[in-house]
């Protein structure tokens, strides 16, 4: 299976899952135009467990170092893959429910909450899991990408026509979302084996942690969407009928969606063996300002703001990038 030999082409990884992380909400924003969330999100997580199927029988299977695919999923221990799975459901569960507090409190407020919280408690309980790097270095970084996330949000709040007052169920639903979010790569880290070149006996490698994830969110989807489309957060309940009347462009974009998010949490799992799972997911983790670079240069969502927007957008991006370097030269020390 490929593995990562160095330090240089893990910070590169991280920085592929940054990308991928911040970008397949583009693939929804798509097909929102036709295509309900609740049934985009089935097709979306179809792509995840496909491409993690392909990423087994390729990068998992191939070269003559650490366990094949099937043969590491063959010698796995029941703890390690209910351990996986579980990841995988909690990954779900707190997806939807960030997804939820944006559709009832906004991006300005969901953002902060869910992902702010997501990402400094993600990197602590990832640290203390398994401690590697400097700690001064990575939670320094930590906290100026932090800020950088708040001073997004606080953009895209002045962006706003007019301030609303913010429901407390959106609030609620935001630092729910945010602390599952930070717990479910911790459950994947503790199923894989510590060394990929001689994976443990039970323990699973990043490829075979990375599939039984995916089955974890498929099949925890039966529940999670299925009360979604029956009760959702707007609109008027769908059945699964409406699924099946979706067009290829609708089910690609959803499925390409999903590979896309895929490979960011593959090339995470895998850079970790040489970054550590704190520095990679906190790494990944930045995805919010990748999205954020989306929004302002694609989808040119302020175009029409005023000048103290562009302000705050450049120290954002100021403080993201700050945050980035402490966070790669951490790893180093």
């Amino acid at each position: 299976m490929f593995i990562v030999g160095s330090y240089t082409l893990a910070v590169v990884l991280c920085f592929i899952t940054m990308l991928c992380w911040g970008s397949w909400a583009n693939t929804q924003k798509i097909a929102a135009k036709s295509w309900r969330f609740e049934l985009f999100y089935w097709d979306y997580v179809l792509g995840i467990l496909l491409f993690s199927l392909i990423l087994g029988f390729t990068l998992g299977s191939s070269g003559s170092q650490g366990m094949g695919f099937v043969e590491n999923l063959r010698q796995a221990e029941s703890a390690s893959i209910i351990s996986a799975m579980a990841g995988g459901v909690i990954f779900n569960l707190a997806n939807i429910l960030i997804v939820a507090a944006i559709s009832i409190a906004g991006m300005s407020v969901a953002f902060p909450i869910g992902i702010g919280i997501a990402l400094v408690l993600g990197v602590i309980i990832n640290y203390i899991g398994m401690p590697q790097g400097n700690p001064l270095w990575l939670f320094g970084g930590v906290t100026l990408v932090g800020l950088a996330i708040v001073i997004d949000a606080l953009a895209y709040k002045r962006k706003a026509a007019e301030t609303q007052k913010v429901p407390a169920k959106g609030i609620v639903i935001s630092i729910v979302g945010g602390v599952l979010m930070a717990m479910f790569y911790r459950f994947v880290a503790s199923s894989m084996a510590k060394s990929m070149e001689n994976p443990e006996v039970g323990l699973l490698t990043p490829y075979s942690a990375l599939f039984i994830f995916s089955l974890g969110i498929l099949i925890s989807n039966f529940l999670f969407n299925t009360i979604l489309m029956k009760k959702p957060f707007e609109g008027s309940p769908i059945s699964y009928a409406h699924y099946f009347k979706g067009g290829f462009k609708e089910h690609f974009t959803g499925i390409l969606g999903g590979m896309i998010w895929c490979v960011g949490m593959a090339l995470s799992i895998i850079a970790a063996g040489k970054a550590g799972f704190a520095i990679s997911y906190g790494l990944g983790q930045g995805a919010t300002l990748i999205a954020a670079l989306w929004g302002v240069f694609i989808w040119k969502e302020f175009k029409s703001a005023p000048k103290s927007v562009n302000t705050l957008l450049t120290l954002m991006f100021i403080l993201f990038t700050a945050g980035l370097v402490m966070i790669i030269v951490a790893g180093n020390n």
